[in-house]
């Protein structure tokens, strides 16, 4: 069965169309800590621009974590750009600002300052507004986007025997948890139904992203629950991982992706924090109700942003200090919800 996503290609700016599609060489880029919808998107851009006859880079400052290692063409990535490379156009993928490019792009400032740039995102917190700067808050992952970008160049998305629908596919599942979040709308699983007729295994990449971890992984999760507490009856639910769980249970950081999910089906809650120590820093992922407490509010009172219901920043204090800090303010947040 063949979807017609044509209803929804006006919304692609022409701008990032016809500059992706003059582009020779691009530096498609990820941001710091890598999920599947950046991962996603970036790939899917690189097989746009090679089947117009360019040729593209993938860059991300860390190292991909194993969980994605099922996607077509993973081993592709670099943490840092070609030295010899002429790249002509930069698209930065799912970033919620440019900082979140990472320290690859403190380490080639000068680059980065040089090179035309697209930016493709889904983050209501992005302020980025120039004009090929394609931000759609309404859009449930960057990879629904990006699906829309690839039809709108006329491109099939079966191509490469379905690594391209797959990639995409798996961005649009982790940022939706398989379509259980609110942000998943009509036009979401328009795209989404497309990119299963060209070639997405459905439920193979949903299990992969949220039905299979190691057994470290497993233990890291029993720690970060066994220490859970609230406030407020309950309306507030965190929890804390530190560095000494990472390296007691064997994981690495990218195994504590989906604890602040399962934080956040406290029956009672409102907001779920998380709470990551990050060397001096601390880390923090939110999840809220609908309805209820802006995450972007809560996260941007300490410099970051996100989705109205998924959200999180980065705090320059230990985690003794910025636990309080968060919660407080989290705790003025609730008070101001009534159901």
């Amino acid at each position: 069965m063949t979807v017609d996503l044509e209803p929804f290609l006006s919304a692609v700016p022409e701008p990032v169309v016809s500059r992706v599609a003059a582009a020779r060489h691009v530096l498609a880029v990820s941001h710091e800590n890598p999920d599947a919808d950046t991962i996603g998107a970036a790939m899917a851009v690189a097989r746009l621009v090679a089947a117009g006859g360019g040729a593209a880079d993938l860059l991300c400052t860390d190292p991909i974590p194993p969980l994605y290692g099922f996607m077509p063409g993973i081993e592709r990535y670099r943490t840092d750009p070609e030295p010899a490379a002429a790249y002509d156009l930069a698209v930065i993928v799912d970033c919620g600002s440019l900082e979140r490019i990472g320290e690859v792009g403190v380490r080639h400032a000068d680059l980065f300052e040089r090179l035309p740039r697209v930016v493709i995102d889904h983050h209501a917190s992005n302020d980025a507004g120039g004009p090929t700067d394609w931000i759609d808050p309404s859009a449930a992952a960057t990879c629904e986007l990006v699906t829309l970008l690839a039809r709108r160049l006329g491109l099939s998305l079966a191509m490469d025997e379905g690594a391209l629908a797959s990639n995409l596919m798996a961005g649009i599942v982790m940022d939706t948890a398989t379509f259980a979040h609110p942000n998943a709308t009509p036009r979401t699983l328009m795209v989404s139904a497309a990119l299963v007729g060209a070639g997405a295994s459905l439920s193979d990449i949903s299990r992969r992203l949220y039905r299979t971890k190691p057994d470290a992984q497993l233990r890291l999760f029993g720690r970060v629950l066994d220490r859970l507490e609230t406030a407020d009856d309950g309306r507030i639910v965190w929890s804390s991982l530190t560095e000494a769980d990472i390296v007691e249970t064997g994981t690495v950081r990218a195994h504590s992706e989906g604890i602040i999910d399962l934080l956040s089906q406290a029956e009672a809650a409102e907001v779920a924090i998380l709470f990551k120590e990050a060397g001096k820093s601390t880390r923090i992922s939110v999840r809220t109700r609908p309805g209820g407490v802006d995450a972007t509010v809560l996260t941007g009172r300490f410099g970051g942003g996100g989705h109205a219901r998924a959200a999180g920043a980065t705090i320059e204090a230990p985690l003794a200090e910025a636990r309080p800090a968060v919660l407080a303010e989290a705790t003025r947040l609730v008070a101001t919800v009534s159901r």
